[in-house]
C-alpha cells in the first residue's frame, strides 16, 4: 500500500461503527482492518483519493473521541474532493452527518462545507473551483497573505 506523506489517526468510542459510517457518509474506502482473536478492531485504515486516515479506539489515556470530551475537537480533517461538493454534502446529510456549515464559495477559490460525524469529529470538505490568487484575495478580504513556497 502506498503511503501519503501525511495522514491523520482518528479515535472513536466505537471504531467499528465509524469504519462503516465513514464509507457510507463520506465515501472513504476501506484499505486495512486488523482485528484481535475476539474480533475486536485493533487498527483500520481508509483511503480517499491519494490520502488515508487511520481509525482506532480510545486505546490510551491521551486518546479520546469528541463524544468522550463534551464534543470538543482539537483538529479537523480537511478532505479535498474532485467534483460535485453539493452532492457529497447531500450524501453526508442523508447518512446522518450534522452539517455545521452548508456548502459555500470561499475567497481562496474553494467551495467548502463542514460536517460533524456521529461521535462529534468535525470534517471539512473542499472542492477547488478556481486558482488561488493571493493578490485578489487580499483585495477581497483586506487580509495580508504571505506565501512561503
Amino acid at each position: 500500500m502506498d503511503r501519503a506523506s501525511l495522514a491523520s489517526a482518528i479515535f472513536y468510542r466505537d471504531p467499528v461503527a465509524a469504519f462503516a459510517w465513514l464509507e457510507k457518509a463520506f465515501g472513504f474506502e476501506p484499505a486495512m482492518l486488523i482485528t484481535d482473536p475476539d474480533n475486536k478492531m485493533v487498527h483500520a485504515q481508509m483511503t480517499f483519493g491519494n490520502g488515508y486516515i487511520m481509525i482506532g479506539s480510545e486505546w490510551a489515556d491521551y486518546t479520546a473521541s469528541p463524544a468522550s470530551i463534551g464534543g470538543k475537537n482539537s483538529q479537523t480533517v480537511h478532505v479535498n474532493i474532485d467534483s460535485d461538493i453539493d452532492a457529497h454534502c447531500a450524501l453526508a446529510r442523508t447518512a446522518g452527518a450534522v452539517i455545521e456549515e452548508e456548502p459555500a464559495d470561499q475567497f481562496y477559490g474553494d467551495r467548502t462545507y463542514r460536517a460533524r460525524d456521529p461521535e462529534g469529529h468535525v470534517w471539512t470538505f473542499g472542492q477547488n473551483l478556481r486558482p488561488f490568487s493571493p493578490e485578489e484575495s487580499e483585495k477581497t478580504t483586506g487580509l495580508r497573505i504571505e506565501m512561503f513556497s
